[in-house]
């Protein structure tokens, strides 16, 4: 029986946590808690995450299109903007690190996410797509607070901006935002459950390609 006392997004993200354990203990993620991930790795990473991400917001712009209450209107189009400052980080480490992203394209694993996202933002309702999105906002947010208090954001590690990133508390706000929307569009019916566990799968699989 289904506890209504709590929240969608809560339960999706407890019934997964055997996933986020997973992430958190993959060598792509300890690689960076550590800073001895390879370079050419996290260059790797870097160009990948730079095709997911537009993916990402283009499932955003989805969701506002397809939104509907204005409030929701709102919080779309502010997560968009959000997913558009990362894009923006992600310009700037490419420059830092000489990464030549336009020169690349999108591995399989990449594929295979950003399909999954847009074909849900297309042919699912709103709450399915807030359900194929949320697994990697929490995700994220969950290994940035993670590692950080592991000690893991110290200026000598090569990888802490990332790791300060997704542990500040700006990041984290927009990972309860997006879990509201869920919260607020979607019941813990199967295809939501199916949709959510299967973004944090293709989370895995975006560590286990890039590493």
């Amino acid at each position: 029986m289904i506890d209504v006392t709590t929240s969608v997004a809560a339960t999706l993200w407890s019934e997964s946590a055997d996933l986020a354990k997973l992430a958190l203990e993959h060598r792509f993620v300890r690689g960076l808690a550590d800073g001895t991930l390879p370079r050419p790795t996290f260059e790797g990473y870097i160009v990948q995450d730079a095709f997911f991400l537009e993916g990402f917001a283009r499932a955003y712009a989805l969701a506002l299109a397809r939104c509907p209450d204005r409030q929701g209107l709102r919080d779309f189009f502010e997560l968009l903007s959000g997913a558009l400052d990362e894009l923006r980080l992600h310009a700037s480490y490419a420059a830092r690190w000489g990464v030549q992203v336009d020169d690349a394209a999108p591995q399989p694993a990449t594929l295979n996410y950003c399909e999954f996202l847009l074909s849900t933002a297309a042919l699912g309702n709103v709450g399915e797509t807030c359900a194929a999105m949320t697994p990697c906002m929490r995700l994220y947010a969950y290994l940035g607070q993670a590692l950080a208090a592991r000690g893991a954001a110290i200026e000598q590690n090569p990888y802490a901006e990332w790791v300060r990133t997704y542990a500040a508390p700006e990041f984290e706000g927009l990972a309860a935002r997006l879990e509201g929307l869920l919260d607020r569009y979607a019941i813990n019916a199967a295809p939501v459950r199916t949709v959510y566990r299967r973004a944090m799968s293709l989370e895995l699989a975006f560590f286990e390609a890039a590493s």
